[in-house]
This record gives C-alpha cells, structure tokens and sequence, in this order.
C-alpha cells in the first residue's frame, strides 16, 4: 500500500506502508559447495557456555589425541560475545577507540616516567601498554596494531638502554624492526644496543640496512657517521 504527501509547496513524496522488503540472500556456487561438503568432516565437540568449543573427548581447546585445535576460533567467539553490539561481520575500518586511548596514554605516563630517569618505572609503563596494543580484536586493521605497538616497543628498547639492560633493549629492537621494517627507529634502536655492548661493526651494519629503506635518514646518517669515526680512532 502506498500513497503521497504533499511536504512543500511543489513537492511530493510517495511513501510505501507495505511490510519490508528482505535483502536478497546470495545464490550459493555449486561447485564450491560440492567441495566444501567433499572436504567437510564431523567431530565431536563440547560447547562450554555456549561459546567455547572444546573436545569431545576431553573437554581441550587444544587436542594433540582428538587432533583439533579451537585456540583462534575460541578468541574470536569470546571477542563476539563480549561484544555484543558488533554487527558481523565487523565493518571495514572499524577501530576500538577506548583502547586506542589506554595505549597512548600508559604510553605518555611511560614518556612521564622516563624523563625524570624512572626507567623501571617507564619500562612497566610500556609493557602495560603493548599489552593492550595487542589486545585489538582480528577484525581490525593490523597495521594500527603494529604501529602502536611498534612505537611503544620502540621506547620500551631506550628504557632498557638507559637502565644498562642491554640484551632486552636489543631484543625489544629486533622486534620493532619484525612489526615495521622499514621504520628507522628501529633500526637506530639495535645499532645503539649494539653500539653498548661494544659490537661497532654490527652497529654500523644495523644502520646500512636501516638507510637501505630510509636514505636520507638524517639519524641513521649521523650515528653511521660517528660509529665510523669512532672506529677510525
């Protein structure tokens, strides 16, 4: 059933009062079906408050005996359900605000407790902080959860340096460079915790492969500049 209103001089609109109209559902490939159900293979399961998946046998998320690992499906159950108001699947572009939030700012009390010379104190700051980093449910972009973690991570790598603690700032350097390679700090992270431990000529390598994607780097070029002044002497 429809009729029209008049809403401004000159304009009319037509209105439909009939029951909504479904989206149309999506017509399923046959031969694609015909693969899924030639590959498909029932197990027994257990449901654990109707959100974890478990074995049948021995109530595991993880089972080397039944053969079944449910560890990423079970996350990804929990995210659901404690999110109940995520539409599925999730939207493009969608980013948890709230924890974007927490991240910067254990990272700035990190900052906070750095300047003053609290490195164990800034250090904890930091590890809180990239716990929360990784924290970022799969559906979103994973690039936003390597830059934050990456940067905190970074900072982590100079409170270790400062606090003599030289092994941890250059694995926490190793790690920076895993999450974004071509990021320069990285790389300046690893040369100055090899620099401390004494190990130029792996410093300075450390910066070569960091100028490889960043030429014009201006401080990669000035600590290869003074490593290879120091090494001339």
């Amino acid at each position: 059933m429809s009729h029209s209103h008049t809403h401004a001089p000159g304009e009319t609109h037509s209105h439909s009062h009939g029951p909504p109209q479904q989206p149309p559902q999506p017509t399923v490939d046959p031969k694609l079906q015909a693969l899924i159900d030639a590959d498909f293979q029932p197990v027994a399961l257990n449901l654990q408050d109707s959100v974890l998946a478990l074995c049948g046998s021995h109530s595991l998320e993880k089972c080397t005996e039944c053969g079944v690992d449910y560890v990423n499906l079970n996350r990804m159950s929990r995210l659901l359900a404690q999110n109940p108001t995520v539409p599925f699947p999730p939207p493009p572009q969608m980013v948890t605000k709230n924890l974007s939030t927490m991240v910067t700012s254990t990272k700035d009390e990190g900052n906070a407790f750095f300047k003053t010379g609290k490195y164990v104190d800034a250090i904890r700051k930091y590890t809180t902080a990239s716990s929360y980093a990784v924290q970022r449910p799969p559906w979103e972009q994973n690039g936003l959860m390597r830059e934050e973690l990456s940067i905190v991570i970074s900072n982590r790598s100079v409170a270790f340096l400062e606090a003599k603690d030289y092994i941890s700032a250059l694995a926490d350097a190793e790690l920076v460079i895993q999450l974004r390679r071509s990021w320069g700090k990285g790389h300046l992270r690893k040369a100055k915790a090899l620099q401390a431990m004494g190990q130029l000529k792996d410093a300075a390598e450390a910066l070569k492969l960091g100028l490889a994607f960043d030429p014009s780097n201006a401080e990669l070029l000035s600590f290869l500049a003074e490593l290879t002044t120091a090494q001339e002497s």
